[in-house]
């Protein structure tokens, strides 16, 4: 008998470690159509359609900037209180590229999570009822200088105040810092599937604006887990997820019919005008134009 728990032990992990090496083999043989959008700049779309990764049909998109100083400067883009599709911060701002940002109130607008722009405080943390942190308040995305970079939570009570960085977003739960997967729970929202936008690093400095479309029957959806390795598998060593639902949306200037590469989801049509309004972006600009 306990052979037999060891076999099936041993069987089950072996068809596990088995099932995570066949979704990296298939990533590592997807074909990217590949764009140029702006200097030192590309976009890059793929289109899963036989359900050979994580057992499903996906469509990924993403804007990868060098670590240049000719290309594209990082901005945060944001209304206090009134929601504004991706798509028009991006017309509105002048941008190059826009990825919808961090969590908001979607009955009142406005930011729930920390936002500092210019050195100006625009929007407060508004914490959980038992004074905890949300999981998407304890990381952030900083900008100083047009260069982006990503921060963990140190658990103490007023961090990101005394952050000195001229702008500041906070977003999570964190994906990877430092090349070192983050620990995360086995709570739904990690877990289950869902359309995602995250933010990546390269250990060369280059930056990716990332979208995984879901609740389609052509994309699936991942979850906080699968995005990890999405975002390791193209390379990053920090990464970041940003609201996903409804919300994921890339828009790059000139692109199609309205710029949004991805499928938005809120029309619950394979299109690109599913856009949900929101509180806030990540732009990127040519920084000669500032």
């Amino acid at each position: 008998m306990k052979f037999f728990f060891r076999t099936l032990i041993f069987s089950l992990l072996a068809l596990n470690v088995y099932a995570q090496d066949v979704d990296s083999v298939t990533f590592a043989h997807i074909k990217w159509e590949k764009e140029k959008i702006a200097k030192k700049t590309l976009l890059f779309t793929t289109h899963v359609k036989d359900s050979s990764l994580f057992s499903s049909n996906q469509y990924i998109s993403f804007v990868e900037v060098k670590d240049h100083r000719k290309a594209p400067g990082f901005f945060i883009g944001y209304d206090q209180k009134k929601l504004i599709e991706t798509s028009v911060f991006g017309k509105q701002y002048k941008a190059i590229s826009a990825l919808n940002g961090t969590f908001f109130d979607i009955k009142n607008g406005g930011s729930v999570d920390f936002i500092k722009v210019n050195d100006t405080i625009i929007n407060p943390n508004r914490l959980e009822k038992n004074n905890n942190r949300a999981l998407h308040q304890k990381a952030a995305l900083v900008i100083n200088n047009y260069h982006l970079a990503i921060k963990k939570w140190d658990g103490s009570q007023e961090w990101e105040s005394n952050l000195t960085d001229q702008n500041i977003m906070l977003s999570g739960p964190l994906l990877l810092l430092d090349s070192e997967k983050e620990k995360m729970d086995s709570v739904p929202f990690n877990k289950l599937r869902h359309p995602r936008s995250a933010i990546g690093i390269k250990p060369n400095g280059s930056v990716l604006l990332l979208t995984v479309d879901g609740r389609q029957e052509n994309s699936a959806g991942v979850s906080l887990f699968e995005l990890t390795k999405i975002m390791k598998w193209l390379g990053c060593s920090s990464a970041i997820n940003l609201d996903g639902g409804g919300s994921t949306t890339l828009w790059v200037d000139g692109i199609g019919e309205n710029g949004v590469v991805n499928h938005p989801s809120d029309n619950k049509k394979w299109d690109h005008e599913g856009e949900r309004k929101v509180a806030n972006v990540i732009f990127i600009k040519s920084k000669a134009k500032q």
